[in-house]
């Protein structure tokens, strides 16, 4: 499995219908996910994405890795108040989404893998 590019409209039938529910976050998707908002731009962003690949291949079948490129799904990165890149958003199954700012090492992504999507 590879990481999975998300617009707008895939965001809002996949993982969340925001319009839909501007006050309450109710996630689509059937399993946890890790959404990471970058830009093709920005160097960290870079330097994180073959990690994440590879956490998609360890991970299949368990969670789904998307990502929003900020350049080019402005009202995305805005409806979450992104302000630096890259930063992770952590959707559990039945609770809050939880952001992460930077680029995090390998081990500690697995580890809020882990403990955050899949309550290891």
């Amino acid at each position: 499995m590879k990481t999975m590019y998300l617009t707008k409209a895939e965001f809002l039938s996949k993982v969340a219908n925001f319009e839909a529910n501007p006050t309450q976050w109710q996630y689509l998707g059937d399993k946890p996910a890790l959404i990471d908002f970058y830009a093709d731009w920005c160097g960290p962003c870079k330097a994180i994405a073959p990690v994440l690949e590879e956490l998609a291949a360890e991970y299949e079948g368990r969670i789904y890795i998307y990502k929003i490129n900020t350049e080019t799904e402005p009202d995305l990165a805005a409806a979450f108040g992104i302000r630096s890149i890259p930063t992770l958003l952590f959707v559990p199954m039945d609770e809050q989404p939880q952001m992460a700012a930077g680029a995090l090492p390998k081990q500690q992504l697995k580890e809020a893998i882990d403990k955050v999507l899949l309550k290891k």
